[in-house]
């Protein structure tokens, strides 16, 4: 485990808590506004415009629905981390992730250099896509 104090994961415990639940309303929010739009576009007499619009808002939607499960996904993995001792470590190296990454990114899975190889391996740059808020 990472030689932090014990204040150090309950701050960042605290934090991913706080975004797992804003994750969750998010999702929740996308799933109800799914359903809503469902109802409304089936009773709406739209023209081909209307459609391309419809259909391209759709697919942002989509996108970002995706992308908050999949940050869900990987919040709810840190705290399974934090509570099995292991939250911290590099899950390639097993070194400890330093503290300043973790700060600015609680569910980092990997310490820098491990990530970058493995967005290497993968043909990506960026970073991980859970939101920092």
């Amino acid at each position: 485990m990472n030689p932090s104090t014990p204040m150090d994961f309950a701050v960042l415990r605290g934090r991913l808590e706080k975004l797992r639940a804003e994750l969750r309303a998010d999702v929740q929010a996308a799933q109800l506004a799914d359903l809503l739009g469902e109802e409304l576009g089936s009773k709406e007499v739209t023209d081909r415009k209307d459609e391309a619009e419809q259909s391209a808002t759709q697919g942002v939607s989509e996108a970002e629905a995706q992308r908050d499960l999949d940050a869900l996904a990987q919040v709810e993995a840190a705290l399974n981390r934090l509570n099995s001792g292991v939250y911290g470590d590099c899950a390639d190296c097993g070194e400890a992730i330093p503290m300043e990454r973790l700060r600015v990114q609680p569910a980092a899975l990997r310490c820098t250099a491990c990530q970058t190889a493995f967005e290497a391996r993968l043909g990506i740059s960026g970073g991980s896509p859970v939101p920092v808020r």
